[in-house]
C-alpha cells in the first residue's frame, strides 16, 4: 500500500510539474511571437528601451513569480498534509497583506528610481516612459504570487499555468495593440503638425525617437496589464472554490498566531527569493553596463565604434550619435530573446525527474541517485546542444527569418553566434541548480551564481569598453559567466552527493552529435541558398530537418539515448520500447 501511495504521489508531481512546465513553454512562445512583431513597430531603438525597462523588471518579477509562490506553497503543503485546514487559511491571509506591501513598497521604488537609473546608469534618458509603465506590475505580481503558491501548495499546479498563459496572451495583444497605435498617432502627429502628443521636439529626429519611446511605453502597458488579468483570474479562480471548505476548517486544529506565520514565510523566501533575484540579474547587467560603456565608447573613439558595423547602422542613428549606444543594446536583445529560448524548452526534463533525485537521496540509494543524475544531465543535452549550436550555425539566415532583412541583420547575427553557445550552458545549469537544492544545498547556487555574475561584470567592464570588440563583449560574457557556473555546479553536485559518473560519456556524446548537426545544418543551407537564392525560408527549413535527422541518426548509433533516459519523459515507456524493437537502443 506505501508503494502505491508514492506511487501516485510521483504521478501527481509529475502531472503538475509537466501541466507546468506545459504552461512555461507556451508562454516562452509567446514571448517571443510578441518582440518579434514589436520589433517591426519600435525598430531596435524602442526595443532597447523597452528592455532597459523590462530588464530592471525581471529580478522583482523573479522575485514574486518564483520566490513567494514557493514560501507559500511550502507551508500550504505542509499544513494540508497534515489535516491543519486552519493553517493553511491563515497562511494566505498572512500572505496577502505582506506581499501586498512589499508589492506596493516595490512599484513606488521602481517608480522613484526610474528617473535616476535612466539618466545616469543606463544613458537612456527615454527610457523613463518604459520604466513607469511597468512599475504597477510589480505590484499585481506580487499580489498573484499568493494564490500562485497556494494553489501550488494543494498540488493544483493548474491555476498557475494558465493565469500565466493569460498573461501572456494579454501582453501579446494588448502590448502589441498600444504599441502600433502609438505609434501610428505620433508619427500622424509628427508630420502634420511638427508635435508628438502635444509636445513639440526640437527636431525631425528627435520627434522620431520620442514616439518610439512612447511606443515602447505603450508595449510595457500591456506586460502590465497581463499581470493584472493573470490577478484577477487567481482571485476569481479562489474564489470560485479554491478555499479548504467549512467542514475542513470546522475538524481543524487551531492555527498558528499570523506573528509566526509571517516569519516562517519571510525565512522560506530570503534564500529562494536571493536564488531567484540573481538568476535574472545577467539581464540587468547588460542592461546598464553595456548602454553605459558603449556611451562611454561613443565619446571616446567614435570612429572605432562605428568601424566595427560598417553599413549596418541606419542613417537617422549615425545622425544622432547620442541614440547609437541604445540602438545597439536593442540589437543585442533581439538575439538574446532567441538564446533564452533554448533553456526555457529544456527545463521540463529537470522539472520533470527532479522527484526521482529527491527520493534517492532521502532513501540514501547513491547508485539510483547517480542514474538520475546522469539521466537528466544527459536528457537536458540531448535536447539543448543541438539548439544551442544549431543557433549559431544558422544565426543569420535564423535572424533573417524572424526580424527580417534590414541593415543590422549581420550585427544581431553575429551577436546570436556566440550566444548560442551560451544558451545550453544556461540550459544545462538549471537542473544543477535545482539538484544541488534537492539534496539540501539551496545554498551552494546562490554562492555560485553571485560569483558567476561577478565575472560578468568584470567580463562585461572590459570587453565592452573595447571599440573593437563592444557589443560581443556582453556574449562573451554571459558565455563566460555560465561555463563556471556550469562547470562549478557539477563539481559540488558530485562532491555533496559523493557520486561520481563520466562528463564525457554523458555530456560528451550529444555534444559531438551537435556539433555534426550544426555543420551538416551550416553546409546544408549554404547549399541550398546558393541553388535557391529566392527561397530563404525553404532553404532554412531544410537545413534545420536535415541538422534534425543527422542528429537523430548520430545519437542513436552512438548510443547517446539509453532506456533509463527515456522512461523519465512522459510517455517514454512507448518510445523505449518502439526503438528496442527495432534495436535502436
Amino acid at each position: 500500500m506505501q508503494n502505491q501511495g508514492e506511487k501516485r504521489s510521483g504521478q501527481n508531481f509529475l502531472w503538475g510539474a509537466l501541466i507546468l512546465t506545459a504552461g512555461m513553454a507556451v508562454v516562452k512562445v509567446v514571448g517571443a511571437l510578441f518582440k518579434i512583431p514589436l520589433q517591426r513597430i519600435i525598430g531596435e531603438y524602442g526595443m532597447g528601451l523597452f528592455n532597459v525597462a523590462y530588464n530592471f523588471y525581471g529580478p522583482v518579477f523573479s522575485l514574486a513569480t518564483a520566490g513567494f509562490p514557493v514560501a507559500v506553497s511550502r507551508l500550504v503543503s505542509e499544513s494540508s498534509s497534515q489535516g491543519r485546514w486552519q493553517d493553511v487559511d491563515e497562511v494566505r491571509k498572512a500572505a496577502l497583506p505582506l506581499f501586498l506591501g512589499i508589492g506596493a513598497i516595490g512599484t513606488i521604488a521602481v517608480t522613484l528610481a526610474a528617473p535616476f537609473y535612466c539618466e545616469f546608469a543606463v544613458g537612456s534618458p527615454q527610457a523613463l516612459f518604459p520604466m513607469l509603465a511597468l512599475a504597477p506590475a510589480v505590484l499585481f505580481a506580487c499580489c498573484g504570487s499568493v494564490y500562485r503558491g497556494y494553489f501550488a501548495g494543494l498540488g493544483d499546479m493548474r491555476p498557475t499555468a494558465v493565469s500565466e498563459i493569460i498573461e501572456a496572451l494579454i501582453k501579446l495583444v494588448l502590448g502589441l495593440w498600444c504599441a502600433g497605435a502609438i505609434a501610428q498617432a505620433g508619427q500622424r502627429e509628427l508630420a502634420q503638425s511638427g508635435t508628438v502628443f502635444g509636445f513639440a521636439p526640437p527636431t525631425a529626429d528627435a520627434g522620431e525617437f520620442l514616439v518610439l519611446a512612447l511606443s515602447a511605453a505603450g508595449a510595457v502597458l500591456g506586460v502590465t496589464a497581463g499581470s493584472l488579468g493573470a490577478l484577477l483570474y487567481l482571485w476569481i479562480r479562489f474564489r470560485l472554490g479554491g478555499g479548504a471548505g467549512e467542514g475542513a476548517l470546522g475538524k481543524s486544529p487551531p492555527a498558528a498566531r499570523r506573528r509566526e506565520t509571517v516569519w516562517r514565510l519571510l525565512k522560506i523566501t530570503a534564500p529562494v527569493a536571493a536564488g531567484s533575484i540573481a538568476m535574472n540579474a545577467g539581464g540587468l547587467i547588460d542592461a546598464t553596463f553595456l548602454q553605459n560603456r558603449l556611451g562611454d565608447i561613443m565619446k571616446s573613439d567614435p570612429a572605432g565604434l562605428l568601424r566595427a558595423y560598417p553599413g549596418m547602422i541606419p542613417t537617422v542613428y549615425l545622425d544622432n550619435p547620442e541614440s547609437i549606444p541604445t540602438f545597439l543594446y536593442g540589437c543585442y536583445t533581439l538575439a538574446l530573446t532567441l538564446y533564452l529560448l533554448v533553456p526555457a524548452i529544456t527545463q521540463a526534463f529537470g522539472v520533470s525527474a527532479l522527484p526521482a533525485v529527491t527520493r534517492a537521496w532521502a532513501r540514501g540509494e547513491k547508485r539510483a541517485l547517480q542514474g538520475s543524475v546522469a539521466s537528466i544531465l544527459r536528457l537536458t543535452a540531448l535536447f539543448c546542444f543541438p539548439a544551442g549550436l544549431g543557433l549559431t550555425a544558422l544565426a543569420e539566415p535564423v535572424t533573417r527569418a524572424l526580424y527580417g532583412a534590414g541593415p543590422s541583420t549581420p550585427l544581431v547575427a553575429g551577436v546570436l553566434g556566440i550566444l548560442g553557445p551560451a544558451s545550453l550552458l544556461t540550459a544545462l545549469s538549471t537542473p544543477l541548480s535545482s539538484m544541488l537544492q534537492a539534496v539540501g544545498r539551496a545554498d551552494l547556487p546562490v554562492k555560485l551564481l553571485g560569483i558567476a555574475m561577478a565575472l560578468k561584470i568584470g567580463v562585461n567592464w572590459v570587453l565592452c569598453g573595447i571599440p573593437e570588440i563592444n557589443l560581443l563583449g556582453a556574449g562573451v560574457g554571459t558565455l563566460l559567466c555560465y561555463l563556471f557556473l556550469t562547470v562549478s555546479q557539477l563539481y559540488c553536485l558530485q562532491k555533496v552527493t559523493g557520486t561520481r559518473f563520466s562528463a564525457k560519456r554523458v555530456l560528451g556524446r550529444p555534444f559531438l552529435c551537435a556539433l555534426v548537426c550544426g555543420a551538416a545544418a551550416f553546409g546544408g543551407h549554404g547549399f541550398l541558398i546558393r541553388l535557391l537564392p529566392d527561397q530563404a525560408l525553404f532553404c532554412l527549413g531544410a537545413a534545420i530537418l536535415l541538422g534534425a535527422c543527422v542528429y537523430g541518426t548520430g545519437a542513436l548509433l552512438l548510443g547517446a539515448v539509453r532506456k533509463s533516459d527515456l522512461l523519465m519523459l512522459p510517455g517514454g515507456q512507448k518510445i523505449a520500447k518502439t526503438l528496442e524493437k527495432r534495436g535502436w537502443i
